[in-house]
């Protein structure tokens, strides 16, 4: 095998990552479906839903949440922590839909929808009438 009189040099690290980020930026935001996934607001994509939220049900308890995405995501997932009122320990996905944040059980059936009142509340009401407050 002949050796090439080129001698070879090695690639810094960064530019694979250079390359990958490029790459990303040239898929867009495509689902796997081929679509395009435009946020329902402009205000909660850029606020971002991914981390931890108090979750509290007008005369009942509260718990925290982990809502997982990632930043400007329109769909995610959720993981309720022990003590959710009503049937939100059932929680397990997000959704931006029209304005409004939605959360789903493990069936995907909708637990609440909500709206952005300012950064970091959403307020709304659960699939049973009862108002609903989420805050960071």
């Amino acid at each position: 095998m002949a050796q090439s009189s080129h001698p070879t040099r090695p690639v810094p690290a960064c530019a694979g990552m250079v390359v990958a980020l490029l790459l990303a930026g040239c898929a867009g935001d495509r689902a796997s479906t081929g679509t395009t996934v435009t946020p329902a607001s402009p205000s909660a994509a850029t606020d971002g839903v991914s981390g931890r939220w108090q979750l509290a049900e007008v005369g009942s308890s509260m718990c925290t949440m982990t809502f997982g995405g990632a930043p400007g995501a329109a769909e995610g997932t959720i993981a309720p922590e022990g003590g959710c009122p009503g049937n939100f320990f059932t929680s397990r996905k997000w959704t931006l839909e029209h304005g409004s944040l939605v959360i789903r059980d493990h069936n995907g059936q909708p637990l609440a929808q909500l709206t952005q009142a300012d950064a970091g509340r959403y307020d709304g009401k659960a699939a049973n009438g009862i108002i609903v407050t989420l805050t960071r």
